[in-house]
């Protein structure tokens, strides 16, 4: 993964040096699930009813912040924030926990899934761009987690 970073990073400054900034579609665009609008908010640890996605250009830091608007969802949460995910086009979500349908539906889309991860947006994505952060293969909490009457599987993590 480290390696295909590297070659994407010098193909993107070959290009930029000999067309400039005419490569903006290939950027890469990583999603952090977040408390607040900036780098230096916590990482909401609810996927699907997390207060906000900043969807992060690694390449130059820029930040867009997208309120989640399916976090007071009935139901069918996590559904709508992984389309909203998709929609941006991000190739990474990082964020804490995530449950079993959102998961399938990122899994669709060939969108990475890292959970497990805490503290500040900014840290997180120092340590994706250095490549610490593990992919996840499976969702880590029972569906409906995020809502109020419903708790972990074992702590935030399946077995």
């Amino acid at each position: 993964m480290s390696q295909m970073r590297s070659t994407h990073d010098k193909s993107i400054k070959k290009i930029k040096k000999k067309w400039g900034n005419i490569t903006k579609v290939n950027e890469m665009k990583i999603c952090i699930t977040s408390t607040g609008k900036n780098l230096d908010a916590q990482i909401d640890p609810r996927f699907g009813r997390c207060a906000y996605f900043l969807f992060i250009n690694t390449d130059d830091m820029n930040v867009e912040a997208i309120s989640n608007e399916s976090a007071l969802a009935m139901g069918g949460a996590g559904i709508q924030a992984a389309q909203r995910v998709a929609q941006q086009k991000a190739k990474c979500i990082i964020t804490g926990n995530i449950g079993p349908n959102a998961f399938q539906t990122l899994k669709a889309a060939n969108i990475e899934v890292i959970t497990g991860v805490s503290g500040r947006v900014k840290d997180a994505v120092e340590q994706y761009k250095a490549d610490n952060l593990k992919k996840t293969e499976s969702a880590t909490v029972d569906s409906h987690f995020g809502r109020d009457d419903k708790k972990a599987v074992n702590g935030g993590k399946r077995q």
